[in-house]
């Protein structure tokens, strides 16, 4: 808070950035943080070197719009994914900044090429196909209209899978990225949230009490998302799996060694890798404990820094927007009501005015079908309060279907959020409409197809919730570098 108040003339007063000063800083920097002299560097050190001198640039415009969106308590929005497909990021932020002409004269007198220290740039493994692609494009957008907007998804250890041929035969190995290094990245030590998770509930009285029987710690760590020729840059945080000081001393001490650090290993699986194979039982509860994660640490640092901020939660709805990318995030509904009623003391009816009010959401396929859905037996082992949450929305919901729409029996069970049957599964992507205020598609013909298909007996009880938001990309990365003459048509794109 010291800070808030502190101008720097470093901040606001940055001096011109010409080729011979860019010069100075990458060599400075490879030599005192990537520990090289010019003479020995290897391309991967200049590419590192070169970052972490534009990484300078991008942070002072960073800082300025936290501070900017702290200042105006305006109302934030924060985008929640399972994947965020950013790609390479050092020849776009010198886009954003304007430098990669003179990037590229710095390096080539320090007889370095630009283009092959770009090669060298690892692609995060944080997604892998549209859901991450839109989302990175939301940030993208975010970050260049000085919004104040956050993203927050889960820092993969290992991202999907890296595809080798061998005999003729594809092969799939980890795509250990992080093993080059995240220059790109601010690890948060003071930002951890404990996540918990299976035990029990029970009653008294009315109050629900939840006692877990494990618990992980979220760990943040910030990603800068530069916004395009604005001084203005978004952050992505992204959380981790962090054991603590979970570390049995006395199985060590007695020479078990595997004993010891047993709970440690099991807790970083949750951030282990991106899309575990759901095809048996353990990875789909693998997944199911990935995707609460991601929302219960977001949830916990959204409602800190809103109380930092307001110091109640009575404005909570004015003031936060959430948006849900897809259904992997539905659990963050849930998540909310029992956070509101729990821990924060609201009367049901008043915790849901303002959980609808908070959640957007975007539907990403016409497939009823391809929805996710969980089994109710996985939920109760891993999540037994927030099933018990959601059979009450559940409940709330198809009473109101029953006041206000119809009590046709087969209407009502095709809009439960329970699916019945020999194995009952809640649907989250029903979960996803009725605990939002606005749900789009992708495309113009996607949400007609979306409200006269797959969510058309919602599209009668909400026919107002339901919207079209256009897939939109960032082109500015691609024309920019493929065509140099061409920076001056990139402020309108």
């Amino acid at each position: 808070m010291i800070m808030d108040n502190f101008d720097s003339p470093f901040l606001y007063n940055r001096p011109e950035i010409t080729v011979e000063s860019l010069k100075k800083t990458i060599v400075s920097k490879l030599i005192f943080l990537i520990g090289r002299s010019p003479k020995e560097a290897s391309q991967r050190d200049w590419l590192n070197a070169t970052l972490y001198a534009v990484r300078d640039f991008v942070t002072e415009g960073w800082i300025t719009t936290a501070r900017q969106a702290r200042s105006e308590e305006t109302r934030r929005v924060y985008y929640l994914s399972m994947e965020f497909l950013i790609g390479r990021t050092l020849s776009n932020a010198m886009l954003a900044e304007g430098v990669y002409d003179i990037a590229k004269q710095a390096l080539s007198e320090l007889n370095v090429n630009l283009e092959d220290v770009l090669e060298k740039e690892v692609d995060p493994g944080l997604g892998n196909g549209g859901l991450g692609r839109l989302a990175a494009c939301f940030m993208d957008s975010i970050a260049t209209l000085a919004l104040p907007g956050v993203g927050y998804g889960i820092r993969y250890e290992y991202g999907m899978f890296k595809q080798e041929i061998e005999d003729g035969h594809q092969v799939e190995k980890p795509d250990a990225w992080l093993d080059k290094g995240a220059p790109w990245e601010f690890i948060r030590p003071s930002k951890r949230h404990t996540i918990r998770f299976g035990g029990g509930i029970h009653f008294e009285g009315k109050k629900c009490i939840w006692t877990s029987k494990e618990e992980v710690v979220a760990l943040a760590y910030d990603q800068i998302i530069p916004g395009y020729a604005n001084d203005s840059a978004a952050t992505l945080r992204l959380w981790g799996a962090y054991a603590g000081d979970r570390f049995d001393l006395a199985d060590f001490n007695k020479g078990d060694y595997f004993a010891a650090v047993q709970d440690r290993t099991l807790s970083k699986n949750i951030t282990r890798v991106l899309y575990p194979d759901d095809s048996t039982w353990s990875g789909r509860e693998l997944r199911l404990r990935q995707e609460y994660f991601l929302v219960s640490a977001s949830l916990q640092d959204i409602i800190y820094r809103h109380k930092r901020i307001h110091n109640t939660m009575e404005n909570f709805a004015d003031k936060v927007a959430i948006h849900l990318n897809d259904t992997h995030p539905a659990l963050a509904i849930p998540e909310l009501m029992v956070i509101l009623i729990d821990e924060e003391g609201f009367e049901w009816k008043k915790a849901w005015d303002i959980t609808r009010r908070v959640f957007s959401y975007t539907c990403h396929t016409l497939m009823s079908e391809a929805l996710e859905t969980w089994p109710v037996e996985m939920m109760a082992q891993i999540l037994p309060r927030h099933l018990q949450m959601i059979f009450e929305i559940n409940d709330y919901f198809l009473e109101y279907v029953r006041t206000y729409v119809t009590t046709d029996a087969d209407f009502i069970r095709r809009v439960s959020l329970i699916e019945e049957g020999d194995h009952r599964k809640v649907r989250m992507g029903w979960l996803s409409v009725v605990g939002s205020n606005k749900v789009n598609g992708v495309a113009a013909i996607h949400s007609d197809l979306m409200v006269t298909s797959t969510f058309a007996d919602f599209a009668r009880i909400y026919p107002e919730r339901f919207t079209n938001v256009t897939n939109g990309i960032t082109p500015r990365r691609w024309i920019g570098v493929a065509n140099q003459n061409s920076q001056h048509y990139l402020i309108n794109i």
